[in-house]
């Protein structure tokens, strides 16, 4: 057993604590030998600074399905801080309406073009396969961001960074049912029927409705990926069901179209429930002024700022240091915490700032 110790005690201080207790498990120490021996070292020992990451050129590619929505504004925001701070460049390029073939030929110019990295929104279960493919076989890495393949699926993206989207679906649904009278009748609306980045949310709403003890009935509302529609198509549907009991989106765009008909039509004022997604100016000013109940807050921010510094440390570390999945959170914002995101912020999308 001494000798196991002595071995374990010359292990390199270059080596992370998460080797170490690897290493020790395979010596047969236990967790308080690392601790007590490799955990001095280090605090007498400690490695020497290096001054910093190296400032690298480069050239990151992100591929967005709504390339003008305001949503993603702190996401580039995020990505021209990391690329500030890294000293990288990227381009924002994709889609406008939603469009995979459009998204799918943007990851083909950036393979051509020889891309240190590209960042996807997979919006589609199988589309986005072979490009990811191709660019990893050419060594670009690929990771996905605010929307993800469904578990199991053959597409070899490295990671995922955004919300996990039926999950936030099914827990937004189950706080909105609490404050739903039995028996009402709601409308779940959804800008694209069956991209990945918003048919996981309604159904994670529609299964919670299921599985709630208080059941209500509900309608489905196809709103439209351009703010005009959303807006036209939310508030005739509120005009032909004045007795809704509830209105609730699945994205920026369309939970903004609830606020604004709600506020329209004083439906506070008649107990209507309002809800959804994201951090629109507007939606946090109903928010504010009471026209609707909550929205939530995905941190965009990261979902520029975390896919760029994953790829540049995979860059940077010729793959030793992989991407990792990251969950951006699930935060409400109600009444009593929306002081907190007034204001303008390139971090959580009250700015009014438009992306450079």
């Amino acid at each position: 057993m001494q000798d196991q110790e002595k071995a374990a005690k010359e292990i390199s201080i270059a080596v992370s604590r998460r080797k170490a207790f690897a290493m020790a498990t395979k010596l047969g120490l236990g967790s308080a030998a690392v601790a007590g021996g490799l955990g001095t070292s280090f605090a007498d020992n400690p490695p020497a600074t290096s001054g910093g990451l190296p400032k690298k050129n480069y050239k990151f590619v992100f591929v967005n399905h709504v390339t003008t929505n305001e949503f993603f504004a702190p996401t580039i925001y995020g990505i021209q801080d990391a690329c500030a701070f890294y000293g990288c460049s990227y381009q924002w390029t994709g889609s406008q309406n939603s469009v995979v073939s459009e998204m799918v030929n943007a990851m083909q110019t950036a393979i051509a073009g020889k891309a240190d990295g590209i960042a996807v929104c997979l919006i589609d279960a199988t589309a986005f396969d072979a490009p990811t493919a191709k660019a990893l076989d050419a060594g670009i890495p690929v990771i996905g961001y605010n929307a993800d393949v469904p578990a199991g699926s053959p597409n070899k993206r490295l990671c995922y960074v955004g919300q996990p989207l039926y999950q936030s679906g099914y827990n937004i649904a189950s706080r909105w049912l609490k404050l739903v009278p039995k028996g009402g009748h709601v409308m779940l609306s959804i800008p694209s029927p069956g991209t990945l980045n918003l048919q996981p949310r309604l159904d994670g709403y529609i299964q919670a409705i299921k599985d709630h003890g208080n059941p209500v009935s509900y309608d489905v509302v196809n709103s439209g990926v351009d703010q005009a529609t959303e807006l036209s198509r939310i508030e005739s549907y509120y005009l032909s069901h004045k007795d809704v009991a509830g209105l609730f989106g699945t994205g920026g765009g369309d939970t903004y179209a609830c606020g604004f008909v709600s506020a329209k039509y004083g439906l506070a004022k008649k107990n209507v429930i309002v809800a959804g997604y994201d951090l629109y100016p507007q939606t946090l000013g109903y928010i504010n002024s009471g026209d609707m109940t909550f929205t939530t807050d995905q941190q965009p921010y990261l979902q520029g700022f975390v896919p760029l510094q994953q790829m540049y440390l995979y860059k940077l570390s010729g793959g030793a240091v992989a991407p990792a999945d990251t969950n951006t959170s699930l935060a409400y914002v109600t009444k009593d915490n929306v002081h907190l995101y007034l204001g303008k912020s390139r971090f959580e999308g009250s700015s009014n700032a438009e992306p450079t």
